[in-house]
């Protein structure tokens, strides 16, 4: 065998080692003007040896919101960590921002696109003579014909460009518009591509990993850090839930059914933990999941069910609609802010609507963990979009199942 073959034989091999992430990779974006922010990224660097230089203070003000609107989020944070990332001193080195408490974690939406008030007139007019002759071809019992499904397919396309000049869907999680914070102009429409999504090597210099410690409160953000580095000592040990629905169907729902399926699966083949699984359209019960080291699943709509006894090092996600929008609040009963103050030690969730087919399928996701790979290598490696919606909670660096 040559060696030219030889080298491309191992690449698959060696790539997780060769580039797995590492700490002076990390920048850490704190709000300067918030005493908790700054002591959560200065807590970061000292306990994953980021050198203190890393931190990058961004001037938001005191009185901090979760939200920024799209002008703000330019001035005040992605052009002074552009620039940053630019100098002589950065350029070419981070691979991976962390955001922190204190950092807004929704930048809201564009608005209309100046200029084009004519065409989006025009385009309204149209979309609604479609409707009505939609509508009259439903009233005289024409609705399954062929001209029915093409009008509808038309209006289909007359809204799409409706919602691209007005702004709609424009909005996203901070975090996942700072993927992109190098990657030069894009339009702000829905997502874009991740391109580091199966990039074996995870190498994209168009694209940043972004990662937040963030949550409820300080000693919740701080225990993130903790709990992920006391972790990686012992190894993550507990017990497996997974809450599929038993769909069947074809299509993006009956496919993560089937990978939720899948992972467990996964788990008993590899003889990771013990496994337990919900297949029904039910949930785990409150209480009935002790020593959760792992959880995946779905469906409760904003409505957290406290089943789970998180160890500590615990990964999970549920698979629903608007779980971080109220990541800070302590009495939330969305999914993300109820786990981080039960105990998880690392999450995921959108900001707003996302739709099912941006999370990561969790056989994928959960695959990457257990081979060893980082928390964030494994969220990029498996998520589909950028400038989008969901948000990743956690010790970027955190490797719940650490090789030796």
């Amino acid at each position: 065998m040559c060696n030219r073959t030889l080298c491309v034989l191992l690449i698959p091999i060696c790539c997780g080692a060769a580039f797995a992430l590492e700490p002076d990779e990390i920048l850490v974006i704190a709000n300067g003007y918030s005493a908790e922010s700054v002591r959560i990224a200065r807590y970061y660097c000292q306990q994953r040896k980021v050198p203190a230089e890393n931190i990058c203070r961004a001037a938001l003000g005191a009185g901090f919101e979760d939200k920024i609107s799209r002008n703000d989020y330019e001035r005040w944070l992605a052009g002074p960590i552009r620039k940053k990332l630019f100098s002589l001193e950065f350029a070419g080195k981070i691979r991976c921002l962390v955001t922190t408490y204190g950092i807004p974690f929704k930048v809201a939406g564009r608005g209309p696109i100046k200029g084009q008030q004519g065409k989006l007139k025009k385009l309204r007019e149209l979309a609604k003579q479609e409707k009505e002759k939609i509508g009259q071809l439903e009233k005289d019992g024409s609705g399954g014909s062929a001209e029915h499904k093409e009008r509808k397919r038309k209006l289909a396309q007359l809204q799409l460009k409706i919602d691209y000049i007005s702004g709609k869907e424009t909005g996203a999680s901070v975090d996942s518009e700072l993927s992109m914070v190098v990657s030069g102009p894009y339009d702000l429409y829905r997502w874009r591509p991740n391109m580091l999504k199966d990039n074996v090597l995870g190498l994209d210099f168009r694209t940043l990993m972004v990662c937040r410690l963030d949550g409820p409160d300080y000693g919740i953000v701080k225990g993130l850090v903790d709990k992920a580095i006391a972790t990686e000592k012992t190894g993550l040990e507990g017990v497996a839930y997974v809450d599929s629905r038993g769909i069947v169907k074809k299509g993006v729902v009956g496919q993560f059914d089937r990978s939720l399926r899948d992972l467990a699966m996964l788990i008993r083949q590899r003889d990771i933990m013990p496994v337990r699984e919900e297949r029904t359209g039910g949930l785990f019960e409150s209480g009935a999941c002790p020593r959760t080291a792992i959880y995946c699943g779905w469906y409760s709509l904003k409505k957290y069910v406290d089943a789970f006894d998180f160890v500590d090092g615990a990964v999970g996600y549920h698979i629903a609609s608007f779980e971080a929008v109220n990541l800070r609040d302590p009495n939330s009963s969305q999914w993300c802010p109820a786990m981080l103050k039960d105990g998880i030690t690392a999450t995921l969730g959108p900001v707003a609507e996302p739709y099912l087919h941006s999370f990561p399928e969790p056989k994928a996701f959960f695959q990457e963990l257990f081979n060893g790979i980082c928390l964030v290598e494994a969220y990029y490696r498996t998520k589909p979009f950028n400038s989008w919606q969901l948000v990743l909670i956690g010790d970027p660096l955190y490797r719940p199942f650490k090789k030796p």
